[in-house]
């Protein structure tokens, strides 16, 4: 295997060398709107940093830069009375043009005396405090990352992996089920194939990183646009199709092919499509493993411009996913038998109508998200231990306003309704947990139909030269709950002692309902109240230069209302939702059980982060480390350590642009290791001492190299990404192996050396 892999090193970056013909036809393309209302801004300078390369924005904010030679660019955007912009990151190729828009802020006080200086960094005009935003190559180049949207964000501050090689985001202590996908507007219950049902996680996200345009991810603190998730909302914009001419790529990655295609429908549409498909079956076939994972996923958008103030967008993304099981043998039978499988089905399919008014727009979305679940595990003689065959549709309508009151003064209005179709047959016969616990849900066939329904408002304001605040209220209802009405309050602002830093402080109550599976096994779950979380965060920016910055920020969150067993008084379902939630977890995320709302906790930290952008001084890179205790208590009134409560995290990942062709970047990422629950030498645990230990700290390294040829009308982009260079095989957990009779480490995968290939034409 490494002999092949050598040799694939070898003609993948060795066939091209003396090929490298190319001309210079580069194009960079875009527009220029203001912030809030989204109008263009005409006569905006938009120059290449450190060339002669530059333009204005027509009447409708577009502008074009042509002639280029394929390299990486640098682009200033500014405009009088409001704030310059700088994005680097630019890559210029031959074989289509670089769409990128630009989004400025007004400038709402001139101040006498100091020069403005374009900013690196996008502020988020909802969000104040606990905000990041990622661009396409900042995600695709990430060490370690797979080219993967969810994966990348573990390099973050606040962020920790309940397990490596899985994409269950832990945010700021928080469960791995209380997490937000928006992607264009739309929110996505999970992003991720072979997903946990009622959870967020997987192996890896269905999002084609190609049309991604940008990644805006908020770790707490958020304000009221956003609801029904308590720590983290992740907003994906996907990118516009290509307007000149049609064209696609060609790329075979890690685990996974696919082909994009698109381009223009018409002088005022395009679309942008995409299908891929795993080969994860072949490896695993040839392996001789018993099990064989295998996925699809597909992408397609479709925009109209109906006239300069309106605009229609179809989008549509669908995931499929399946295992197969082979039991020839009786080592294959013993090891499928600690699987749970899942075969999935999910799309979601939306249509978004915009309207540009005078002092900002509106919009409307209807979409529907399903998701198929049949999930299953079974004994090693082939007899069911579980069987979970659910459906769960969510038919939405939302309508937003934001309207631009005076240069100071924006208001955000947002009314969503979805009707939810819940499906859910599962069967559960009599089984004990390693802690003495007796399950049984012989048949749980539900089929209702549920309301959701949200109100928010939210009203930002420059009060005066230097301070900012943001105040929204946002009204939840739940229909199937007893208590169905939720209300929550926030407010958060922003404070610059001067021209380089910042003081930010955010507040409010934030409620998520109860997963839809954890209603399913008995009438009484219904007295659920929603979960909630009262957060408080404060933080300190300093900008280093323009294009670094080094901030800290601290804290809290207070839990109550967690659903917790009746069953098993010392479990509360913060502490699930992570991996495949199978037997070896004791089915504890699924819920199907008496549950009432008794369960409480807290988490708390510190978080100390720096951000260099890639600029004239040719490196880039994230700092973070983060210090968090998160605790939880369930009905028995013991307060224990949270089960994915990783108390230090320390990340560091960057890289150095060599030249126009070639890259490098590195990841090492440090971390205390979760709590488990040790086993007695029958094979039984007990509850005294659950959480008790804690397995060794994990740590690891990744590399990446990458390398571009541009060719006169294509571009080659080929990358090896090593994880874990070292080869340590890092602990997830502690598990018991019956036929040894012993407790057993479950181990990540160690080193694994990837190769990615893509031809774009």
């Amino acid at each position: 295997m490494l002999k092949r892999f050598t040799l694939l090193c070898f003609l993948f970056f060795s066939t091209a060398l003396n090929l490298n013909a190319q001309t210079n036809n580069g194009k960079i393309t875009g527009r220029v709107i203001e912030e809030v209302t989204q109008k263009p801004i005409p006569g905006a300078n938009v120059v290449l940093a450190g060339s002669a390369y530059g333009t204005s924005t027509d009447s409708s904010g577009a502008f074009i830069i042509g002639a280029l030679p394929p390299g990486t660019y640098i682009v200033k955007v500014s405009s009088i009375g409001y704030k310059p912009i700088t994005r680097s990151d630019i890559i210029v190729t031959n074989s289509k043009p670089v769409q990128i828009d630009f989004r400025l802020s007004e400038s709402v006080f001139e101040i006498k005396g100091v020069t403005v200086k374009s900013d690196y960094f996008r502020k988020d005009p909802d969000n104040i405090t606990s905000v990041n935003a990622l661009s396409y190559e900042e995600i695709r180049r990430a060490p370690g990352g797979f080219e993967d949207v969810v994966r990348t964000l573990s390099a973050l501050p606040g962020v920790a992996q309940a397990d490596a090689g899985r994409n269950d985001l832990i945010v700021r202590g928080g469960a791995p089920s209380e997490n937000l996908y928006i992607v264009d507007g739309i929110e996505i219950p999970n992003i991720n194939h072979f997903g946990s049902q009622g959870a967020t996680g997987g192996p890896l996200s269905y999002i084609n990183l190609d049309y991604v345009k940008e990644v805006t991810f908020s770790t707490g603190g958020f304000s009221s646009l956003y609801g029904d998730k308590i720590s983290s909302a992740l907003k994906i914009d996907l990118r516009d199709g290509r307007k000149d001419k049609l064209g696609g790529k060609a790329t075979i990655s890690a685990s996974q092919f696919g082909f994009n295609y698109e381009g223009p429908v018409s002088d005022n549409s395009d679309f942008i499509f995409s299908v891929r498909r795993s080969y994860l079956d072949f490896i695993f076939k040839a392996a001789g493993f018993g099990f064989v994972p295998e996925y699809y996923d597909a992408l397609a958008k479709y925009n109209y411009k109906l006239d300069n103030e309106n605009s229609i967008s179809f989008l549509y993304i669908g995931a499929f996913d399946n295992v197969k099981y082979f039991n020839n043998t009786l080592d294959q039978r013993y090891d499928n038998s600690r699987i749970l499988g899942s075969d999935q089905v999910q799309y979601v399919g939306g249509v978004i109508f915009r309207h540009l008014f005078n002092n900002g727009f509106y919009q409307f979305i209807a979409s529907r998200n399903f998701v198929d679940y049949n999930t299953s595990q079974k004994d090693s003689l082939l007899n069911p231990l579980f069987s979970n065959k659910s459906t769960e549709a969510e038919n939405r309508v939302k309508a937003e306003l934001i309207y631009k009151m005076s240069d100071k003064t924006e208001m955000n209005f947002g009314l969503d309704l979805k009707l939810i179709n819940f499906k859910s047959d599962v069967f559960f016969p009599k089984f004990k947990t390693t802690f003495g616990d007796s399950l049984a849900v012989n048949s749980a066939n539900v089929k209702e139909d549920f309301v959701k329904a949200a109100f928010y408002v939210n009203h930002v304001m420059q009060l005066f030269e230097r301070f900012k605040t943001s105040f929204g209220v946002r009204f939840d209802y739940f229909n199937p709950l007893d208590k169905k009405l939720y209300f929550s309050p926030r407010f958060s602002a922003a404070y610059s002692i001067d021209d380089l830093t910042d003081i930010t402080i955010s507040s409010g109550i934030y409620y998520q309902a109860p997963s839809y599976i954890w209603l399913a096994a008995t009438a009484y779950n219904k007295k659920l109240k929603e979960i909630k979380a009262d957060q408080f965060v404060l933080g300190l920016e300093r900008k280093i230069r323009e294009d670094a910055y080094i901030k800290i920020e601290t804290y809290y969150k207070k839990y109550s209302d967690y659903p917790a067993s009746l069953t098993r008084p010392y479990l509360v379902l913060a502490n699930t939702g992570a991996g495949f939630a199978g037997s070896d977890d004791n089915f504890a995320s699924f819920g199907l059980e008496p549950l009432t709302s008794g369960g409480k906790g807290f988490a708390r930290g510190v978080e100390l982060s720096a951000r260099k952008q890639l600029s004239s001084i040719p490196f880039y890179g994230i700092l973070s480390l983060t210090y968090n205790q998160s605790k939880y208590t369930a009905l028995d009134g013991i307060e224990r350590v949270g089960s994915y409560d990783q108390t230090w995290i320390f990340c560091l990942s960057g890289g150095y642009k060599i030249d126009k062709d070639w890259e490098a970047g590195v990841k090492f990422n440090y971390s205390t290791a979760k709590p488990y629950t040790p086993f007695n030498s029958d094979g039984s645990q007990s509850v005294s001492a659950y959480n008790s230990q804690r397995l060794s700290a994990n740590n690891s390294l990744d590399g990446r190299l990458d390398r571009k040829w541009f060719f006169e009308k294509w571009t080659l982009i080929t990358y090896i990404d090593i994880q874990n260079i070292y080869n340590n095989k890092m602990s997830s957990g502690v598990r018991w192996n019956a036929r040894d009779n012993k407790a057993e480490n479950k181990t990540s995968i160690g080193l694994l050396p990837t190769i990615g290939v893509s031809a774009e034409f």
